[in-house]
């Protein structure tokens, strides 16, 4: 695994997360810990499924020798396989949370994903509602589940926000989604 700053890639991911993760406001949780420098940007150049498991517990090694205040959380860019959301599923029910229960990070680690062709459960893939997880790349976001508590204790209501997601995406323009993913294919949207 490659830690590579300043590349297309992580700079795509960058862009996403500034403008529609926290532009949007889709995770109120991110601007905090994006503003004091406490995300990891990590890629991993893995092709296989035991490399990127691999790679996935040396980023939650990292998170366990890191004071959560140095660093919060860690992006997982998975460029070079996964780009079948059907098996970016697999691998993140399968091999992800068996990685998570092996080492007992359940419960310390939680990891949400992102995916150019996420598709919430029961939507078409061409609803515009799955935009609130689309990303440039797959990814395996790894969240301290401490921080994640810390903000829902002072978020007044935690139940909204995936409404409210869906509400800010379905109010933007064409324009707007253009200019936001234009990475994706939007014209079955």
């Amino acid at each position: 695994m490659a830690l590579i700053t300043d590349t297309p890639i992580q700079q795509a991911v960058e862009t996403w997360l500034v403008q529609v993760v926290i532009g949007l406001n889709l995770c109120p949780f991110a601007a905090k810990p994006h503003k004091n420098k406490q995300i990891r940007i990590s890629i991993s150049d893995a092709k296989y499924d035991g490399d990127l498991a691999d790679d996935l517990k040396a980023e939650l090694d990292k998170l366990c020798v890191t004071n959560a205040d140095e660093l919060d959380t860690t992006l997982l860019i998975v460029p070079n396989m996964l780009s079948d959301f059907h098996h970016y599923n697999d691998f993140l029910f399968e091999q992800a949370d068996a990685l998570l229960d092996e080492y007992d990070w359940s419960g310390t680690y939680q990891i949400a994903s992102f995916h150019p062709e996420y598709c919430f459960e029961g939507l078409p893939a061409n609803d515009e509602q799955n935009l609130t997880n689309r990303s440039p790349f797959p990814i395996l976001h790894i969240l301290r589940e401490d921080s994640l508590s810390r903000g829902i204790d002072h978020f007044p209501d935690v139940d909204a926000i995936p409404e409210n997601n869906i509400k800010r995406i379905l109010s933007l323009s064409e324009q707007e989604k253009q200019k936001l993913f234009g990475y994706l294919s939007l014209e079955n949207l």
